[in-house]
């Protein structure tokens, strides 16, 4: 069905429009690209990706807010073009360097994709990001949403950029009341904002809405009096602004219980490395026992000995301390631990310069055990 189709089915689910209010809303028209793009020009934050048309940049800067607000985001941003200011100084990076820049973002998957997107951008496309939006596609780890950033802005490229803030705007505006986390409402959101974009300014128009849901239709307290679309706003007129958008359910978190050895002396402290299909795939760590609950000293002394064998020192326990991620809740414990004399070491267990762990690439979860190590 057509976008308009699908409007109309949401509205008619909602009960509180006609269709002659449905034939003003009509997205083909062009009052909302033009109010959107004036109110953009006169009020947009003056970011500096935003001064610039270089692919790279601008792929950079929206996977890096694909993490984080732009407060914190713009740092990160910084320091990546400081120590890698073109795409083939990114691809010439070594991983754990890249991750050390990225620590704290969370989803370092994403941190290794930039890597090797960058490698495909030098080694299949001869250092030249690709113009073509399904070649865009190919890179690893760009999805159609960043795909729509860089070819919108760097190439004009009439694709359209949904992102929350985008279902905000829209599900709000026409009343939308299709769940934003179904197959259904994401064609539908997607298709009406393909709709709805300037042909002449693409870049400009994908930003005016992505700035409109950060600053303006905010998730809580919008400021709806300043909204350039506040008289066509549906959700304000129905007292929906709260309601929408729409999420049908949200997914469970699993919990999970980390135990970590503290392994420390003169020589080093050790860590080891995350290898396999899990989160944090690349960074290091301090020894681990993950388990099925919260562990008491005892049970802990024996969760060590069947893992590494008798004879081992428990000292002091610190947690559990709770990190949450996108869909799992860490409930990290660390214990200071002492070895037996005649331990044999794992291989893939190494042992850090005191002075130098902080340098390796670490969950947020170890570095903030540090950080408050070093505070005491």
């Amino acid at each position: 069905s057509s976008p308009l189709k699908s409007i109309h089915g949401s509205f008619m689910r909602n009960g509180t429009d006609t269709l002659a209010d449905l034939c003003v809303q009509m997205p083909e028209s062009p009052w909302f690209s033009r109010n959107l793009l004036n109110w953009y020009r006169e009020n947009h934050r003056a970011l500096p990706w935003r001064s610039t048309t270089d692919p790279y940049k601008i792929w950079l800067s929206e996977v890096i807010l694909q993490q984080t607000r732009v407060d914190q985001g713009l740092a990160y941003w910084e320091r990546f073009v400081e120590r890698y200011p073109t795409v083939a100084d990114l691809a010439a990076a070594p991983e754990d360097a890249v991750l050390r820049l990225w620590q704290g973002l969370g989803y370092y998957s994403r941190a290794r994709n930039l890597r090797t997107a960058a490698q495909q951008v030098m080694d299949e496309h001869g250092g030249h990001f690709p113009r073509e939006y399904e070649a865009l596609l190919g890179l690893k780890g760009v999805g159609e949403y960043t795909a729509a950033a860089i070819g919108s802005i760097s190439f004009n490229l009439v694709e359209p950029v949904v992102d929350g803030n985008v279902y905000r705007v829209l599900s709000r505006v026409f009343g939308i009341a299709t769940p934003i986390d179904s197959t259904a409402g994401r064609k539908e959101f997607r298709a009406l904002a393909a709709t709805l974009m300037d042909p002449y300014h693409p870049g400009d128009h994908n930003q005016a809405v992505m700035e409109l849901g950060a600053t303006v239709c905010t998730p809580k307290k919008p400021l709806c009096d300043q909204c350039p679309l506040l008289g066509k706003c549906i959700a304000l007129k129905t007292g929906r602004i709260q309601e929408l958008p729409y999420k049908s359910g949200k997914t469970k978190s699993r919990v999970r219980y980390f135990n970590y050895l503290d392994i420390t002396s003169n020589q080093g402290r050790t860590l080891q490395k995350r290898n396999g299909k899990d989160i944090w795939q690349g960074l290091y760590e301090f020894p681990l026992i993950e388990s099925t609950r919260s562990l008491g000293h005892k049970s802990m002394v024996s969760s060590i000995e069947n893992e590494f064998g008798p004879g081992w020192t428990i000292g002091e326990k610190i947690g559990p301390v709770k990190h949450v991620l996108s869909h799992q809740v860490i409930q990290g414990t660390f214990w200071s631990c002492v070895p037996p004399k005649k331990f044999k070491r794992p291989l893939e267990w190494i042992r850090a310069p005191l002075a130098a762990v902080d340098e390796y690439a670490l969950p947020r979860l170890i570095a903030r055990y540090l950080e408050d190590e070093h505070t005491k």
